[in-house]
């Protein structure tokens, strides 16, 4: 007995998700509501190949009127954005870059102010008459 191994790596076939349309899923709803023999919801799950999970997602959003959340959205490539969002991305990435600059700034700002202050102080000690100065070697 010879079974082939499953193909593996790029070549291997996917399984795809299935999309189902919002009429799809308002029939099968109002079905699934209607039935009422015992096993028969059970069976008209295994008929469609769904999970009770479906029917409570798709209810819920029926009932909530949300029938465009129903239909299956379009993927979305995450590298295509709009002239206006790319032209907001790079001036989002310009204000970190200026907000990062102007941060460091006021640390060195700081920093000579410090030391401003303190040669104030050492040339006051220097200038104070009636002050004897310290004896150099």
């Amino acid at each position: 007995m010879s079974s082939e191994p499953e193909p593996k790596g790029p070549r291997a076939e996917r399984p795809k998700r299935r999309r189902f349309s919002a009429g799809y899923k308002l029939r099968i709803v109002a079905e699934y509501d209607a039935l009422t023999e015992p096993g028969a919801k059970g069976a008209l799950l295994r008929r469609e190949g769904l999970y009770s999970t479906h029917i409570l997602d798709w209810r819920l959003a029926r009932d909530h009127g949300a029938l465009q959340a129903l239909e299956p959205k379009p993927p979305v490539r995450k590298d295509a954005k709009s002239p206006a969002g790319k032209e907001a991305e790079r001036l989002r990435r310009e204000n970190e870059k200026l907000a990062a600059e102007l941060a460091k700034t006021q640390k060195a700002l700081t920093i000579l102010g410090k030391a401003h202050e303190l040669l104030q102080l050492l040339s006051e000690e220097v200038d104070t008459p009636g002050r004897p100065s310290r004896p150099t070697e």
